[in-house]
């Protein structure tokens, strides 16, 4: 096991500089997240003197909170420093004495999408968390970086600027750092904020970059944490279908807001928690202070509707842990309690951190002690506890909550859907990502219905890898000349929960330094600094900047853009019930299709609506995959200007035109109403299918 390089004057400058010293650096980063770390490294890489001043007592932020299971994407665009990260990993691993609660060969080897251990490539993508902390101490430690933890930025009054340029930062410890470059790499976006940068919180409106997943997505139930996922619909009161009864704990009364509008919400936030099986090493789930049952009743209900699937997300990371993640109608992101994190104070921050604490360990101990849940649940949850050799400072409790967004700023150049699904080109790469757009939900609501949902979690998969643009580093011009945010970078809402994922902080982190070390050479602001020049230096250093071999592109289907008349994905669709993605078939419209995994229970719904540019005839298409275990009766509703047509499709025969699209018949229909076509699962003999529907004008057949 590789062991931090300790230097005299590195461990003095955690706590022996004086009060109020105006240290001179050549960059000064703010935040020891995993991109400042690697941004650190990178600038002493090329010659420069550097210092991380962070909030943190431990380094690598989520990396080495908990966050062990990596969402790699397409690992074949991780390069630089940050493939380097887990090459050290795998080097840790490598040896006999990293496995001591389990042999190497029972390890199951498992990643997101990639083997967690990659002999021909030497990295490994799956770790523990103090194994990840080493990684970055030896970082800091071998290139002699001083780290001055326990630092907090005064947001107030902590920025001295010279003109466009920021001069010095302080403490509210009393210390001061000046430099010549700045790199905010916080997950909260303090120094940007604090320097007078334009920023964000919150989802815009679909309206405002012209996305289709941004804003309130209410109907769209992606993934399997949404109420559809049970077997039957869930009441928010207390007393089961009497609002008079008051609101459960955890579900709000407010509205959501209209489909597509922007609001302040953010997505919910949890602790990714390192757990374990091996009695040696396991400690009993702590009651938390303050722990409330009746915060779960809502809990009891999903158990109640037939819920089984706790423990999906329970990771598999070396020495029988777990990376624990949220998954389920409600688990552990604490849905709607975050919203006021990113501008709040710190002793707001502070009592909203706790809150969160309270919330999830009582989750954990409710579903271990209280009586009421099943058996089966709770005697799986009693196998675990948290890992005593984990945290060890905090209580075995990770020491980093998952931010995951807070403050994006609006700089030279904003990342949105439209690039991550290539729908326009990426200007000046200086990394790529290829997570699927990610967004964990929002909201917890009252449907007009009234059962209780969930709202804002979204996942599309990309097109492949997508490039990330150096403009996303940077402020607008004339806002702050020396200042990059490699972690708060200027995306939309819905983009940012893609490139929110650690390997791609670190790739920022890198091209931020490679940027301000550049800009400093040359004397230039950092929105001046020649792509061209850049671009050489981040693939000496081994980025990936662009990427055209295997996985470059998802498996194109047809484009519904270049279809005549109006054309409605199901990517578009307002869905009901479970619906499962797939791009198993020959062809299909858009990025996939969609369909109900058989489940004949009458609960799956897809509503597809158009605004028609004029009053009259239209022929209506149904687009869907066929095959002999399809549905031979779907039931399809045209809706009209004259009523409404019930329409039943054979969808195990092939589609008569162009093998994609059945015609539905010819309807009348009005300019100022709503065209819609509802496809459901009533009745259905088969998987049904849902993938599009296209409105063509009759005139034009």
């Amino acid at each position: 096991m590789q062991k931090p390089l300790l230097t005299v004057s590195w461990l003095l400058c955690g706590s022996l500089c004086a009060p109020g010293l105006a240290a001179d650096y050549d960059l000064v980063v703010y935040g020891g997240t995993s991109a400042g770390v690697i941004a650190a490294v990178q600038a002493k890489r090329m010659g420069k003197s550097v210092v991380i001043v962070c909030p943190d007592k431990h380094l690598g932020g989520l990396s080495s909170g908990g966050l062990g299971f990596t969402d790699t994407g397409n690992k074949a665009v991780i390069g630089g420093l940050a493939r380097e990260f887990y090459h050290r990993v795998w080097k840790h691993y490598d040896q006999p004495a990293a496995w001591k609660w389990q042999k190497k060969e029972e390890y199951g080897n498992k990643g997101q999408g990639t083997p967690a251990i990659d002999g021909e490539q030497r990295t490994m993508w799956i770790f523990e968390p103090h194994v990840a902390e080493q990684v970055f101490e030896g970082y800091v430690g071998q290139y002699e970086i001083p780290v001055h933890r326990d630092q907090w930025l005064d947001r107030t009054n902590g920025v001295t600027r010279n003109g466009g340029r920021i001069a010095s930062i302080s403490m509210l410890s009393g210390q001061t750092y000046a430099g010549r470059m700045f790199i905010d790499a916080t997950y909260e976006g303090d120094l940007l904020a604090a320097a007078g940068v334009e920023y964000h919180v919150g989802r815009e409106a679909q309206s405002v970059y012209g996305e289709q997943w941004n804003g309130v997505q209410t109907g769209v139930l992606h993934h399997r944490h949404h109420f559809g996922a049970v077997k039957k619909p869930i009441s928010p009161y207390v007393v089961p279908g009497d609002p008079a009864s008051g609101v459960l704990p955890r579900i709000s009364a407010e509205p959501p807001g209209e489909f597509g509008q922007g609001d302040h919400r953010v997505q919910a936030y949890c602790y990714r928690m390192c757990l374990t099986d091996c009695p040696e090493n396991r400690v009993p789930f702590p009651k938390p202070e303050g722990y409330d049952p009746q915060q779960y009743a809502l809990l009891l209900r999903i158990f109640d509707a037939g819920w089984r699937e706790t423990f999906d997300k329970f990771d598999p990371i070396p020495n029988h842990k777990t990376d624990t993640n949220n998954h389920g109608p409600m688990s552990t992101d604490n849905i709607g309690f975050n919203y006021d994190y990113p501008e709040a104070s710190y002793e707001r921050r502070r009592e909203i951190l706790r809150e969160h604490t309270t919330y999830q360990q009582g989750w954990l101990y409710f579903i271990a002690n209280d009586p009421r849940v099943p058996a089966d649940v709770q005697s799986e949850m009693r196998r675990w506890g948290l890992a005593q050799d984990e945290f060890p400072d905090n209580g075995h409790w990770p020491h980093q909550i998952y931010v995951r967004e807070a403050r994006r700023m609006i700089g030279a150049y904003v990342m949105t859907e439209n690039e991550l699904l290539k729908r326009r080109p990426t200007p000046d790469s200086v990394g790529m990502g290829s997570y699927t757009i990610d967004s964990h939900n929002v909201q917890r609501y009252i449907t007009p219905g009234a059962t209780v949902q969930n709202e804002g979690d979204i996942g599309v998969p990309t097109k492949g890898p997508y490039q990330i643009a150096y403009g996303a580093l940077t402020p607008k011009r004339g806002q702050c000349e020396n200042l990059l945010v490699p972690v708060c970078v200027s995306s939309s809402h819905i983009a940012f929960g893609s490139i929110r994922m650690e390997p791609v902080f670190m790739i920022l982190g890198q091209s931020a330094a490679t940027g301000a070390v550049m800009a400093l050479d040359a004397g230039q602001a950092v929105q001046d600094v020649p792509y061209a020049k850049l671009r050489e230096r981040l693939i000496e250093d081994g980025q990936v900047l662009e990427h055209s071999g295997p996985g470059a592109g998802a498996r194109a289907g047809v484009d519904p853009t270049k279809l005549p008349g109006v054309v409605v994905d199901d990517a578009r669709a307002k869905v009901a019930g479970v619906w499962k993605e797939s791009q198993a078939s020959a062809t299909w419209l858009g990025l996939s299709y969609r369909h109900d995994d058989n489940a004949r229970n009458g609960q799956c719904t897809a509503r597809f609506e158009a605004r028609l540019p004029t009053s009259g005839r239209y022929e209506v298409r149904l687009a869907y995959t066929p095959n002999k275990n399809r549905a031979s009766h779907v039931a399809v509703q045209v809706q009209h200007a004259k009523g409404q047509q019930h329409v039943a499709v054979n969808q195990q025969q092939p589609p008569a035109i162009d093998g994609l699209f059945a015609s539905l018949g010819v309807f009348d229909f009005a300019a100022d109403q709503v065209a819609a076509v509802v496809v459901s699962n009533a009745g259905a003999d088969g998987h049904v299918i849902i993938d599009g529907v296209q409105w063509l004008a009759a005139a034009q057949e």
